[in-house]
């Protein structure tokens, strides 16, 4: 006889699972978020305890298995072959999450597009949309004649029925928490069905070798809503992110089983959707006429791609409390290089606000903008701007040294390359004498302290 169910409940911020309601979750430390879950039945055993298991699959030697290369379709836009490393792969499950409305389907629906025209079988599966509306936005996108399949379904039994029927080699589910399994009570959205939905197609999709695309909602947070166990699920993560406001968007890389994390792609929306930017320094640069007091371009690394970012700083007095704000970088490690820059280099920013924006809405979340951040604060202290067709990069320490960035050689040629006369770097990232061609017409400054790169920015002031 089937035992009876015990209640249960689940936290729809992390996807642990509790006995008892809580007021707080004991995974994630979120208040209010435990909901209690149907459960199914316990079932009797089967077997006798002391039956043993039989084992699935052999076990072998980590030598004797051969490994092979992944196979990469392209979709048709570089910048998503970028981010995904390299194009998609059969049987790979990826989630695209990003905020309403910054243009997931519609990248989506493009490169369905430009896969079924390179004769991929694919499959769109709406569950926000009718078919009517699908239809109107491909013909605003100029694609409303293709061929490619749309189904308007949230019923993942009659989705996987589809799949099974069509034998698509990619099929987009927009979105994940718009379906829902008859095996479940709960409603669309919730983490049980999330959960249940999205193990159900990667599972369908590992077997048939399918690639699924899952789009995903976030909360106000950023962060992917639902489970957070559907992160570990599946083989890719990607975020798209940017401002509602503005034109260029970013689609970065958060994990990927197939290629390097951290990889980002740039596009601009147009009135014909999305399209690549190939050149992305090019977005993220100011257009002064002559430099300005606060702004230093700084040499950034996102995933593999070398790109070059204006920093902006603007110190005024302050009223009552010194504010601290900081757009697009860390506002903590702000409060931290103040105080470094105080310190070892005697510049003080205590009774002042200081306020801090990466031109273009893009996140830098790497230490090497550290040298760039200060010296566009003691631009902007200062009131005289940095010599023109100057960079800089490099990862200040609590004690003031000036640390290496990775990869330094490529942040110097993407800043020869667009016409940078001097760039300030770290001692320990100066290219060795061979290398030297490489980077003609660009006057390299190294530097180990603080102290040491504000000095040789009043020296390069004090030359012209």
């Amino acid at each position: 006889m089937p035992r009876p169910a015990k209640p249960s409940y689940i936290c729809n911020a992390c996807g642990a699972g509790s006995a008892r309601w809580l007021g707080r979750c004991p995974s994630c430390g979120a208040w209010n978020t435990l909901e209690e879950a149907p459960t199914m039945p316990a079932l009797s055993p089967r077997r006798s305890s002391a039956e043993p298991l039989a084992a699935a699959q052999p076990v072998q030697p980590l030598a004797a298995i051969e490994a092979q290369e992944v196979a990469r379709t392209p979709t048709g836009h570089a910048e998503l072959d970028r981010a995904l490393g390299g194009g998609i792969v059969a049987g790979g499950v990826v989630l695209l999450g990003g905020d309403p409305g910054i243009g997931k389907s519609t990248l989506l629906l493009q490169a369905l597009h430009a896969l079924h025209s390179a004769g991929v079988a694919a499959l769109y599966v709406t569950g926000e949309e009718s078919g009517a509306q699908v239809a109107l936005r491909a013909r605003r996108l100029g694609i409303g004649a293709s061929p490619m399949n749309v189904l308007a379904e949230i019923r993942l039994e009659s989705i996987l029925a589809t799949l099974a029927e069509a034998r698509p080699s990619v099929a987009v589910i927009d979105s994940i928490q718009t379906m829902y399994s008859d095996q479940l009570t709960s409603a669309p959205g919730s983490v049980a069905q999330v959960r249940e939905c999205a193990a159900q197609l990667t599972r369908w999709a590992k077997a048939q070798g399918c690639t699924i695309i899952l789009v995903g909602h976030v909360t106000k947070d950023g962060q992917l809503a639902g489970p957070r166990v559907l992160e570990h699920i599946v083989d890719t993560v990607l975020y798209f992110e940017g401002d509602t406001h503005s034109s260029f968007r970013l689609i970065r890389a958060i994990k990927n089983r197939f290629g390097a994390a951290g990889e980002i792609g740039v596009f601009a929306m147009t009135e014909s959707g999305l399209k690549g930017v190939s050149n992305p320094s090019a977005i993220f640069l100011g257009q002064h006429e002559r430099p300005v007091p606060g702004s230093c371009v700084l040499a950034a690394l996102e995933g593999t791609r070398p790109m070059l970012v204006e920093v902006q700083a603007l110190v005024d007095e302050a009223g009552a409390a010194p504010r601290r704000l900081s757009v697009g970088l860390d506002r903590e490690r702000l409060a931290m290089l103040l105080a470094v820059l105080h310190r070892h280099a005697g510049v003080a920013c205590g009774d002042q606000d200081v306020f801090i924006n990466a031109v273009g809405g893009v996140r830098i979340a790497e230490p090497a903008a550290d040298l760039a951040v200060m010296l566009a604060i003691g631009s902007s202290l200062s009131g005289r701007a940095l010599p023109r067709g100057f960079i800089a990069f490099g990862e200040v320490g609590l004690a003031g040294e000036v640390r290496p960035a990775p990869r330094g050689q490529e942040r110097l040629r993407e800043a020869a390359k667009l016409g940078f006369s001097t760039a300030l770097l770290p001692r320990a990232n100066m290219p060795p004498r061979r290398s030297a061609k490489a980077f003609e017409g660009l006057r390299l400054l190294p530097v180990a302290r603080v102290d040491e790169a504000i000095a040789a920015v009043r020296e390069l002031r004090d030359e012209e």
